[in-house]
């Protein structure tokens, strides 16, 4: 995921100047110099965007709208999820996918009108994610990618009631629906969303206004700016994959646990069941992963699954620790994992053979040669706040 160290061939977002001057350390990711910590510290950033609101920059991330009539069919001939159904003025999560099932990217993308989608692509993949959507369908819809646009991101409990007091009427909109508005004059597009758990907007703004809007949020006491360190806690705590890390072109939806995002509209039996890429495979595994229990799973149609972990000692398990039975036979891999500061107690996501993938099976994991014991829970390992109204 992280970019070339030379810093001299990184990019820089809009809000570069304004993140030196807050004293941000800057490490390279996604091709951009980016915010990893404030001087608060990352600890003090999570803890901030629970209690009050936390000011993400994520304008590495890419914007692009595809329109014409025939936008949507052609968008969701690339992904296991229902586009055409999706009501103007609401936003739904999606998976590119390549011909084997594999994941190419995870998206979000907001239905403008009949005629239109507003998509946000991961940083590290959006060139070679609008090269993919042009080849793929721009035959059938203009995909006009949106560079000079910054997306910013407030977070948690305090961030309606901030945005309220800028741009009335703003907190009438729910988990997962956006509109056109103006925060304090600015024009900007954004959706009640966000990578946190908590309750939040995601707001697209053009680049030349994204530093105004940043010092105007920023003016608020109760925001903070917040780096790329404590978005990741923040994230896993809410057990949200990160590209290139929980989920990759090797992982399909269903080894991802990502089921809860392919409608039954686009599902065996659905009025548009299949027609995406690696949909016979991916059918096929949902189909035994509709069977239940993981020890009736057909091993040799889906092997493996992403499951929740937590360390039944105190004990961080990071990315890339080992994971064995209690018999020392691998079993799988951790993708994501820390000291959870909300949660207080080690957590982790990663891979595990299926028939260890039910919750509160105890397995281990290899922390710089000793074992540590684990169990497999369910998630969020933070209840997420999202406001649904």
């Amino acid at each position: 995921m992280a970019a070339p160290s030379d810093n001299a061939t990184l990019l820089k977002t809009p809000l570069h100047g304004l993140h030196v001057e807050l004293g941000a350390r800057m490490v390279p990711f996604a091709g951009y110099s980016m915010p990893v910590q404030y001087p608060a510290g990352l600890m003090a950033e999570h803890r901030h965007t629970r209690e009050a609101a936390g000011l993400f920059d994520i304008s590495h991330m890419g914007q692009l709208r595809l329109s014409g009539p025939d936008a949507a069919a052609a968008f969701e001939s690339l992904m296991p999820v229902d586009v055409i159904d999706l009501p103007v003025g609401k936003q739904r999560y999606g998976l590119l996918l390549n011909d084997a099932g594999g994941i190419l990217d995870d998206l979000m993308f907001f239905r403008e009108g009949d005629d239109s989608l507003f998509v946000i692509v991961n940083g590290a993949c959006k060139v070679d994610d609008i090269a993919h959507i042009t080849a793929k369908i721009g035959a059938r819809c203009a995909v006009q990618p949106l560079p000079d646009h910054a997306l910013l991101a407030l977070q948690g409990p305090q961030a309606a009631a901030l945005l309220s007091a800028l741009s009335p009427g703003i907190e009438r909109f729910v988990f997962m629906t956006g509109g056109n508005v103006k925060i304090g004059g600015i024009d900007a597009f954004a959706t009640r969303s966000g990578y946190t758990g908590e309750d939040g907007f995601e707001i697209s703004v053009a680049a030349a206004d994204a530093e105004a809007l940043a010092r105007l949020l920023l003016a608020q006491p109760a925001v903070k700016p917040i780096g790329l360190g404590a978005r990741n806690s923040l994230r896993l705590e809410a057990g949200l994959c990160l590209y290139g890390s929980d989920i990759d072109t090797t992982t399909t939806p269903v080894e991802a646990s990502l089921n809860w995002a392919m409608q039954k509209v686009r599902r065996a039996g659905g009025a548009r069941a299949g027609d995406f890429p690696g949909a016979e495979k991916v059918l096929a595994q949902l189909a035994v992963a509709s069977t239940g229990a993981a020890g009736t799973t057909d091993h040799k149609t889906l092997t493996r699954k992403r499951v929740g972990l937590v360390a039944l000692e105190r004990v961080p398990v990071r990315d890339g620790s080992p994971l064995e039975s209690f018999e020392g036979h691998p079993i799988g891999q951790v993708t994501s994992g820390l000291l959870g500061p909300t949660a207080d107690r080690p957590v982790a996501m990663g891979y595990v053979a299926t028939a260890f993938s039910a919750p509160g099976t105890r397995i281990q994991a290899i922390v710089r040669g000793k074992p540590v014991p684990m169990e497999v829970t369910t998630m969020p390992f933070v209840p997420t706040r999202y406001f649904r109204g």
